[in-house]
């Protein structure tokens, strides 16, 4: 089980926002690279970044940033927002990129997936947002009808091999992840599963560490790092 911290950069800044609403966003550093180094002087052996920016315009907008950050850590790091074309693709993994986040491309256009699995077998990760079990793309704006789990199966039979699962209603709000949630996404799915949205608490990774057996590989911690009600250290023990 991983612990992956998360950076969600814009306009060049590290920032949290509440269920994916601009209006409601809180700057927690101007130093996204120096947050970067201090969680990996934490212990942490992956990171998470996605540039909020890329996701609402369509395109990364802090490449510079992510690229800075991918040279500066020695980790692996996973990058989302924005990846809608295959050049962008290129760009964030020739960046340094270990994984990149695809989302709304994965229920809008499926035969860039194809060609992004083909040419990155082992570096693709599809988000699945959902609200109320459907799936929402387009930095979360946009909702569709599409049930989570079953874009989950769709993306198994099209080869993806890992699965990042948010919970938008969750998100930023503190209040404890949908384990319930989690735990679907990864048996129906039958794919790695990480988990993000709402984890909060000790208590909270406690609980999704107990769905490993089930294919839980990680969890992305947000805000709960920035505001100390999760110390990192303390959960890196916890599921080491």
């Amino acid at each position: 089980m991983m612990i992956l911290p998360a950076i969600d950069l814009r306009g060049g800044q590290c920032v949290r926002l509440e269920q994916g609403k601009l209006e409601q966003e809180t700057i927690y550093s101007k130093d996204p690279v120096f947050i970067a180094k201090l969680f990996q002087a934490k212990g942490t052996k992956r990171l998470h970044i996605i540039d909020l920016d890329g996701a609402f315009a369509g395109v990364v907008q802090n490449l510079e940033i992510i690229e800075k950050i991918c040279k500066e850590v020695n980790m692996p790091v996973q990058v989302g927002g924005g990846m809608r074309k295959m050049e962008i693709i290129d760009k964030v993994i020739g960046a340094g990129a270990s994984k990149v986040i695809l989302g709304t491309i994965a229920i809008t256009n499926p035969p860039l997936l194809d060609e992004a699995l083909e040419k990155y077998p082992n570096k693709i990760i599809v988000a699945i947002d959902a609200r109320k079990g459907k799936v929402a793309i387009g930095g979360w704006k946009d909702e569709t009808q599409v049930k989570a789990t079953d874009l989950a199966i769709k993306m198994k039979k099209a080869g993806v091999k890992e699965i990042l699962y948010t919970d938008i209603m969750c998100d930023g709000m503190m209040e404890g992840p949908n384990l319930k949630g989690i735990k679907s996404m990864a048996q129906k799915g039958g794919m790695a599963v990480i988990a993000a949205g709402g984890i909060s608490t000790i208590k909270d990774v406690e609980k999704i560490n107990e769905l490993a057996s089930f294919g839980v590989e990680g969890m992305v911690i947000g805000k709960a790092l920035y505001t100390e009600t999760i110390k990192l250290e303390e959960a890196i023990k916890l599921v080491a």
